[in-house]
């Protein structure tokens, strides 16, 4: 499937996979640390970013969303790539590692590890944050993006050091938000939502220790899971890539072989 995305750098394939309601410009602030040492490639999921929804008929959940960054490595002629991602594209890099499709998958906050109780914050949490992305007229929006206390308000669930995120990235990330085609169906199918099958690649988990919005308490069954101790990213939230570039970037390398 054709896919927005944005390439960098050489060396081994590294793809990007971003949340719900983000797009590929949430991994700016660590691409150009990546880069260095690999072929960086970051991808707006389908109904998400610039990337066209799904074909009619194919439903929006993690499964089918795998299979749509599977087939667009495919049509760029990247096989078996290391594979990072945040929230629900840390689900995603998991359920690519259980097919052994990749060559590694680094997983941020991965979704997929909640309670029942933890699941329904978690969706209505991002339902209201969308309504609000919606309703906000531009003007509003970029006021709001300015202003260091707006900025709290707006990302303070999301990141632990809001000032880290520029006026720029956090309205276009509210854009993308609320411009997201596929994010009501694939909110919807998280209801349905487990860890996935048993991975067949190597993985490594890492979670924010200040994360609002997937609390660090679910790494506990992330290591259950995976039979092995999570990372904890200090100082960080949901998005660890605007709270600690260098921090993120230095797990992704790990990750995807040093």
């Amino acid at each position: 499937m054709e896919l927005a995305f944005e390439r960098r750098g050489t060396g081994e394939p590294l793809i990007l996979v971003h949340g719900i309601g983000h797009h590929w410009q949430g991994w700016l602030p660590v691409m150009d640390r990546l880069a260095a040492s690999r072929d960086v490639i970051a991808v707006d999921l389908p109904g998400f970013g610039r990337s066209p929804g799904l074909p009619d008929g194919v439903p929006y959940t993690p499964e089918s969303l795998a299979d749509a960054v599977e087939s667009f490595c495919a049509l760029l002629g990247v096989r078996e790539p290391h594979v990072a991602g945040n929230s629900l594209g840390g689900y995603l890099a998991l359920e690519l590692a259980s097919r052994g499709t990749v060559r590694t998958a680094t997983a941020l906050s991965p979704a997929g590890f909640w309670s029942r109780s933890e699941l329904l914050y978690c969706q209505a949490v991002l339902r209201a944050t969308r309504k609000t992305a919606r309703s906000l007229p531009p003007e509003q929006a970029a006021e709001l993006a300015e202003n260091p206390v707006g900025r709290a308000l707006s990302v303070g669930l999301m990141v632990a050091h809001p000032s880290r995120m520029t006026p720029t990235a956090l309205l276009a990330a509210t854009q993308a938000l609320a411009s997201a085609s596929g994010f009501d169906q694939t909110l919807e199918s998280f209801t349905n939502v487990m860890p996935p099958a048993p991975p067949k690649s190597p993985i490594t988990i890492a979670w924010g220790e200040h994360d609002r919005l997937l609390p660090r308490r679910q790494a506990v069954r992330a290591a259950k899971w995976s039979g092995q101790r999570v990372k904890l990213l200090k100082g960080c939230g949901h998005l660890p890539m605007t709270d600690d570039p260098a921090l993120v970037t230095r797990v992704l390398l790990e990750g995807s072989g040093g």
